[in-house]
Protein backbone atom coordinates (compact mmCIF):
# COMPACT_ATOMS: atom_id res chain seq x y z
CA UNK A 1 0.00 0.00 0.00
CA UNK A 2 1.27 3.44 -0.99
CA UNK A 3 -0.30 6.23 1.03
CA UNK A 4 -0.08 10.02 0.68
CA UNK A 5 -1.57 12.02 3.55
CA UNK A 6 -1.97 15.76 2.85
CA UNK A 7 1.43 15.92 1.13
CA UNK A 8 2.89 19.24 -0.03
CA UNK A 9 6.23 19.86 -1.72
CA UNK A 10 7.62 23.38 -1.90
CA UNK A 11 11.00 24.47 -3.22
CA UNK A 12 12.79 27.81 -2.73
CA UNK A 13 12.99 30.21 -5.65
CA UNK A 14 14.95 33.47 -5.92
CA UNK A 15 13.09 36.64 -5.12
CA UNK A 16 13.73 40.10 -6.59
CA UNK A 17 17.36 41.29 -6.58
CA UNK A 18 18.37 41.93 -3.00
CA UNK A 19 15.04 40.67 -1.70
CA UNK A 20 14.07 37.53 0.21
CA UNK A 21 13.66 34.18 -1.47
CA UNK A 22 10.19 32.91 -2.21
CA UNK A 23 8.86 29.41 -2.74
CA UNK A 24 7.17 27.41 -5.47
CA UNK A 25 4.64 24.66 -4.77
CA UNK A 26 5.26 21.48 -6.76
CA UNK A 27 2.61 19.37 -5.02
CA UNK A 28 -0.31 20.75 -3.05
CA UNK A 29 -2.23 18.71 -0.44
CA UNK A 30 -2.07 15.32 -2.13
CA UNK A 31 -4.05 12.60 -0.36
CA UNK A 32 -4.70 9.08 -1.66
CA UNK A 33 -4.15 5.36 -1.09
CA UNK A 34 -2.89 3.19 -3.96
CA UNK A 35 -3.80 -0.46 -3.34
CA UNK A 36 -4.27 -1.26 -7.04
CA UNK A 37 -1.78 -3.44 -8.90
CA UNK A 38 -1.44 -1.00 -11.83
CA UNK A 39 -1.64 2.80 -11.42
CA UNK A 40 -0.92 5.45 -14.05
CA UNK A 41 -0.32 9.16 -13.52
CA UNK A 42 -0.93 11.48 -16.46
CA UNK A 43 -0.49 15.22 -16.76
CA UNK A 44 1.32 17.94 -18.65
CA UNK A 45 5.04 18.52 -18.29
CA UNK A 46 5.70 20.28 -14.99
CA UNK A 47 2.42 19.14 -13.46
CA UNK A 48 4.13 17.33 -10.56
CA UNK A 49 4.05 13.69 -11.75
CA UNK A 50 7.78 13.08 -11.42
CA UNK A 51 7.95 14.74 -8.01
CA UNK A 52 5.12 12.51 -6.82
CA UNK A 53 6.94 9.38 -7.99
CA UNK A 54 10.19 10.46 -6.38
CA UNK A 55 8.45 10.79 -3.03
CA UNK A 56 7.57 7.08 -3.17
CA UNK A 57 11.24 6.09 -3.43
CA UNK A 58 12.61 8.72 -1.06
CA UNK A 59 14.30 10.60 -3.92
CA UNK A 60 12.30 13.67 -2.87
CA UNK A 61 11.01 14.73 0.54
CA UNK A 62 7.65 16.22 1.44
CA UNK A 63 7.62 19.73 2.89
CA UNK A 64 4.56 18.75 4.91
CA UNK A 65 2.26 15.77 5.20
CA UNK A 66 3.40 12.17 5.09
CA UNK A 67 4.17 9.43 2.59
CA UNK A 68 4.03 5.76 3.62
CA UNK A 69 5.08 2.70 1.61
CA UNK A 70 3.83 -0.45 3.30
CA UNK A 71 3.79 1.55 6.52
CA UNK A 72 7.38 2.82 6.10
CA UNK A 73 8.15 6.53 5.72
CA UNK A 74 10.73 7.08 2.92
CA UNK A 75 11.82 10.33 4.58
CA UNK A 76 12.95 8.56 7.75
CA UNK A 77 13.88 5.09 6.48
CA UNK A 78 14.75 5.48 2.83
CA UNK A 79 16.98 2.41 2.81
CA UNK A 80 14.13 0.13 3.90
CA UNK A 81 11.81 1.64 1.28
CA UNK A 82 14.35 1.29 -1.52
CA UNK A 83 14.61 -2.41 -0.73
CA UNK A 84 10.92 -2.62 -1.63
CA UNK A 85 10.71 -0.03 -4.41
CA UNK A 86 12.53 -0.10 -7.75
CA UNK A 87 12.73 3.12 -9.78
CA UNK A 88 13.02 3.21 -13.60
CA UNK A 89 14.03 6.60 -15.00
CA UNK A 90 12.99 8.17 -18.29
CA UNK A 91 16.53 8.04 -19.68
CA UNK A 92 18.18 4.68 -18.96
CA UNK A 93 21.65 6.20 -19.32
CA UNK A 94 20.98 8.07 -16.08
CA UNK A 95 20.89 4.78 -14.17
CA UNK A 96 23.16 2.44 -16.16
CA UNK A 97 26.52 3.08 -14.52
CA UNK A 98 28.64 0.13 -15.64
CA UNK A 99 30.21 -0.38 -19.10
CA UNK A 100 28.08 -3.40 -20.07
CA UNK A 101 24.60 -4.75 -19.24
CA UNK A 102 25.92 -7.87 -17.49
CA UNK A 103 28.10 -5.72 -15.21
CA UNK A 104 25.17 -3.48 -14.38
CA UNK A 105 22.98 -6.43 -13.39
CA UNK A 106 25.89 -7.90 -11.42
CA UNK A 107 26.08 -4.63 -9.50
CA UNK A 108 22.42 -4.96 -8.54
CA UNK A 109 23.05 -8.53 -7.35
CA UNK A 110 26.15 -7.73 -5.32
CA UNK A 111 24.31 -7.57 -1.99
CA UNK A 112 22.44 -10.86 -2.44
CA UNK A 113 25.00 -13.03 -4.27
CA UNK A 114 28.50 -12.85 -2.79
CA UNK A 115 30.27 -15.35 -5.04
CA UNK A 116 31.54 -13.55 -8.15
CA UNK A 117 31.08 -16.49 -10.53
CA UNK A 118 27.57 -17.24 -9.30
CA UNK A 119 26.69 -13.57 -9.50
CA UNK A 120 27.83 -13.29 -13.13
CA UNK A 121 25.88 -16.40 -14.11
CA UNK A 122 22.77 -15.09 -12.37
CA UNK A 123 23.16 -11.79 -14.23
CA UNK A 124 23.47 -13.58 -17.56
CA UNK A 125 20.42 -15.69 -16.73
CA UNK A 126 18.37 -12.61 -15.86
CA UNK A 127 19.33 -10.86 -19.08
CA UNK A 128 18.54 -14.02 -21.02
CA UNK A 129 15.09 -14.22 -19.43
CA UNK A 130 14.42 -10.69 -20.73
CA UNK A 131 15.61 -11.52 -24.25
CA UNK A 132 18.83 -9.56 -23.76
CA UNK A 133 21.44 -12.32 -23.81
CA UNK A 134 22.80 -11.06 -27.16
CA UNK A 135 23.70 -7.64 -25.69
CA UNK A 136 24.99 -8.83 -22.30
CA UNK A 137 28.61 -7.88 -22.97
CA UNK A 138 28.15 -5.00 -25.40
CA UNK A 139 28.84 -1.41 -24.43
CA UNK A 140 25.67 0.26 -23.21
CA UNK A 141 26.47 3.07 -25.68
CA UNK A 142 26.17 0.63 -28.57
CA UNK A 143 22.63 -0.42 -27.60
CA UNK A 144 19.42 0.96 -29.04
CA UNK A 145 17.17 3.08 -26.85
CA UNK A 146 14.80 0.15 -26.40
CA UNK A 147 17.60 -2.21 -25.43
CA UNK A 148 18.92 0.29 -22.89
CA UNK A 149 15.49 0.70 -21.32
CA UNK A 150 15.00 -3.06 -21.09
CA UNK A 151 18.46 -3.43 -19.52
CA UNK A 152 17.64 -0.67 -17.01
CA UNK A 153 14.43 -2.52 -16.15
CA UNK A 154 16.38 -5.78 -15.74
CA UNK A 155 18.81 -4.13 -13.30
CA UNK A 156 15.89 -2.91 -11.18
CA UNK A 157 14.07 -6.24 -11.28
CA UNK A 158 17.26 -8.11 -10.34
CA UNK A 159 16.67 -7.20 -6.69
CA UNK A 160 13.03 -8.35 -6.87
CA UNK A 161 11.28 -5.20 -5.61
CA UNK A 162 7.68 -5.42 -4.45
CA UNK A 163 6.82 -2.12 -6.17
CA UNK A 164 8.08 -0.76 -9.49
CA UNK A 165 7.94 2.98 -10.11
CA UNK A 166 8.57 4.18 -13.67
CA UNK A 167 8.90 7.79 -14.79
CA UNK A 168 7.83 8.10 -18.44
CA UNK A 169 9.58 4.87 -19.45
CA UNK A 170 8.43 4.94 -23.09
CA UNK A 171 9.25 8.58 -23.88
CA UNK A 172 12.54 7.83 -25.71
CA UNK A 173 11.31 4.66 -27.44
CA UNK A 174 10.07 4.01 -30.97
CA UNK A 175 6.78 2.21 -31.57
CA UNK A 176 8.24 -1.30 -31.64
CA UNK A 177 10.06 -0.82 -28.34
CA UNK A 178 7.09 0.92 -26.72
CA UNK A 179 4.95 -2.12 -27.54
CA UNK A 180 7.64 -4.49 -26.20
CA UNK A 181 8.01 -2.56 -22.94
CA UNK A 182 4.25 -2.32 -22.53
CA UNK A 183 3.96 -6.09 -22.92
CA UNK A 184 6.78 -6.68 -20.44
CA UNK A 185 5.25 -4.41 -17.80
CA UNK A 186 1.87 -6.11 -18.20
CA UNK A 187 3.43 -9.47 -17.37
CA UNK A 188 5.26 -8.40 -14.20
CA UNK A 189 3.88 -9.47 -10.79
CA UNK A 190 4.95 -6.27 -9.02
CA UNK A 191 2.68 -3.38 -8.17
CA UNK A 192 3.52 -0.77 -10.81
CA UNK A 193 3.06 3.00 -10.64
CA UNK A 194 3.85 4.85 -13.88
CA UNK A 195 3.94 8.51 -14.85
CA UNK A 196 3.41 8.69 -18.59
CA UNK A 197 2.32 10.68 -21.63
CA UNK A 198 1.67 7.38 -23.41
CA UNK A 199 -2.10 6.99 -23.20
CA UNK A 200 -1.99 3.45 -24.57
CA UNK A 201 0.30 2.48 -21.69
CA UNK A 202 -1.92 4.35 -19.22
CA UNK A 203 -4.96 2.46 -20.52
CA UNK A 204 -3.44 -0.79 -19.19
CA UNK A 205 -3.73 0.51 -15.62
CA UNK A 206 -6.42 -0.38 -13.11
CA UNK A 207 -6.60 3.25 -12.02
CA UNK A 208 -5.55 6.56 -13.59
CA UNK A 209 -4.93 9.86 -11.79
CA UNK A 210 -4.63 13.22 -13.54
CA UNK A 211 -2.05 15.58 -12.03
CA UNK A 212 -2.45 19.26 -12.88
CA UNK A 213 -0.52 22.15 -11.32
CA UNK A 214 0.48 20.03 -8.34
CA UNK A 215 -2.98 18.68 -7.56
CA UNK A 216 -4.93 15.50 -8.31
CA UNK A 217 -7.83 16.79 -10.40
CA UNK A 218 -9.32 13.44 -11.49
CA UNK A 219 -9.04 9.86 -10.31
CA UNK A 220 -10.84 6.86 -11.72
CA UNK A 221 -10.98 4.13 -14.32
CA UNK A 222 -8.77 4.44 -17.41
CA UNK A 223 -11.68 4.85 -19.82
CA UNK A 224 -13.33 7.71 -17.94
CA UNK A 225 -10.20 9.45 -16.71
CA UNK A 226 -8.24 9.35 -19.95
CA UNK A 227 -11.24 10.68 -21.87
CA UNK A 228 -11.37 13.59 -19.43
CA UNK A 229 -7.62 14.11 -19.76
CA UNK A 230 -7.84 14.30 -23.54
CA UNK A 231 -10.59 16.90 -23.24
CA UNK A 232 -8.45 18.92 -20.83
CA UNK A 233 -5.45 18.86 -23.15
CA UNK A 234 -7.43 19.72 -26.28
Amino acid sequence: MIRFDDVCVRVPVPGPPGGPWGSKTLLDRITFDLPERRVALVGANGSGKSTLLRLVDGLATASSGRVLVDGIDPATDGKAVRRRVGFVFTDPLSQLVMPTPVEDVELSLRRTIRDRGARRQAALDLLGSRGLAHVAEQSIYDLSGGERQMVALATVLAVDPAILVADEPTTLLDLRNRVALRRTLAELPQQIVIATHDLDLASDADRVLIVDQGRIVADGTPRETLARYERMMV
